[in-house]
């Protein structure tokens, strides 16, 4: 059985990590390299920072940021916003990333994920999807930071996403974001059950039994958080503990 993982999410906007609530009332937190070596050191399993506004505005991602975060930590390191062509990949991989996440620009460009999978392995590619629950039943896809209703039904982009290569998928509920009463597990379930790439959980984290929850019912990979750990509601070593305790496999550090 693959351990599940725990992943802090930097969301970086103008150079310095922040936080809101369903996309919204955006807040300052931190340093990125500071807390991306915390993270390091409190034994997270990956670390993955979002440029929030770099799609929106149409710039390139913060590079100099990403290159000092690489410096300081060996843990796998993913980095996504304002990933739109193939050199953006390469920048972005050049400046220590092990990973690359597109949103917006594969719901616009879907070919890209082929491109860059075919060019850098799928193992590098992870496709992150932005979910809004309908009104009805399922969920759509919003692109542009949680702005732009595409329309497109998660489950059917996620499949899609999958065969044209991305190695890995990033579900953020809209809804549940910055909420802190739980991840989405039934979206997560749904996914899960769709696709054979890992799945990995966001939005929603409040408690320790919230990972508890989307590891066991909702069936992912691993999960993101970010304002619980930032804030210090939640220890990662004290989760992995409570985890384990209750039998999920996690990789543990004495």
């Amino acid at each position: 059985m693959l351990t599940k993982r725990i992943i802090p999410c930097l969301d970086v906007d103008k150079g310095r990590v922040v936080k809101g609530k369903m996309f919204q009332n955006i807040t300052d937190v931190n340093d990125p390299v500071e807390l991306a070596k915390f993270y390091n050191k409190e034994g997270a399993d990956e670390l993955v920072f979002y440029d929030i506004t770099a799609s929106n505005e149409e710039r390139n991602i913060f590079l100099d940021v990403v290159e000092k975060i690489a410096e300081e930590i060996d843990i796998p390191f993913t980095v996504g916003g304002g990933i739109r062509e193939i050199s953006d990949f390469t920048a972005v991989l050049k400046a220590g990333a092990n990973k690359v996440s597109i949103n917006s620009a594969a719901v616009k460009n879907p070919k890209l994920i082929a491109e860059a999978a075919l060019k850098f392995g799928s193992q590098c590619v992870v496709l992150s999807i932005d979910a809004k629950k309908k009104e009805n039943e399922g969920w759509t896809v919003y692109i542009n930071g949680g702005r732009v209703n595409t329309g497109l039904d998660v489950i059917e982009w996620a499949v899609q996403g999958e065969k044209l290569g991305a190695g890995e998928l990033v579900i953020n509920s809209i809804d549940a974001d910055g909420v802190k009463k739980g991840y989405d597990v039934e979206l997560m379930r749904q996914i899960s059950e769709n696709v054979r790439i890992p799945v990995v959980a966001s939005g929603g984290a409040g408690k320790k039994e919230d990972f508890l929850d989307v590891f066991k019912n909702g069936n992912a990979d691993a999960a993101l958080a970010a304002s619980v750990f930032h804030y210090g509601e939640i220890k990662i070593g004290e989760l992995k503990q409570y985890l384990y305790e209750n039998g999920v496999m996690v990789r543990r550090t004495e």
